[in-house]
């Protein structure tokens, strides 16, 4: 199920969410399992925050352009180096697919580096945020990605299997022409 914003700030209500002290020092802990590198828009600050804590939360390291020093404080060409360095060195790549930044053009200029890295690893995925439920028009290339999903494990049903799945967060890939589940502190730690 992609997730609305207001779905994602319920499922999130109470949490300290990061502020930009705190994930400093999470950011630089040794013992993070899995990398990631969060591709977002930067106009999307308040589902950005609480999808790094989703993550963190799995105990996974994730890398927030804007938190990083080294960055040029103006966007230039040493800007686009220094991200290609730090998508290839993450283990992970995942961007937080909401509207705006599917718009973005640094977002899929990303997604684009993203994929010449990570694809074909099974390192990659969408995290859908919606403002409202329904499907985006245009852009048709990014349903090639696996997606990060929520199921609240009530109505949601396998199709493989037709078991109940149990609630939490799941990446969901394709593979022989079916989608699969795994969980997704599974897919990080993998």
């Amino acid at each position: 199920m992609i997730l609305t914003e207001s779905q994602l700030t319920s499922l999130t209500s109470g949490a300290d969410i990061m502020n930009e002290s705190a994930h400093q020092i999470r950011m630089f802990s040794s013992e993070s399992n899995a990398t990631i590198f969060l591709s977002h828009k930067h106009d999307d600050i308040a589902n950005l925050k609480r999808v790094v804590y989703l993550l963190e939360q799995l105990s996974s390291h994730v890398y927030v352009d804007w938190l990083d020093r080294s960055m040029p404080k103006i966007t230039s060409g040493e800007t686009a180096v220094k991200i290609k360095q730090r998508i290839a060195k993450q283990d992970k790549f995942i961007l937080v697919a909401s509207d705006a930044a599917i718009e973005s053009k640094w977002c899929n200029w990303e997604l684009g580096y993203g994929d010449a890295q990570k694809y074909e690893k099974g390192k990659i995925a969408l995290f859908p945020i919606r403002q409202t439920v329904g499907e985006w028009k245009g852009n048709e290339y990014m349903s090639i990605y696996p997606t990060i999903q929520y199921y609240d494990g009530i109505n949601q049903r396998d199709k493989n299997t037709n078991k109940i799945i149990p609630k939490g967060y799941y990446y969901r890939y394709k593979e022989n022409d079916k989608f699969r589940l795994k969980p997704l502190i599974n897919w990080l730690n993998s």
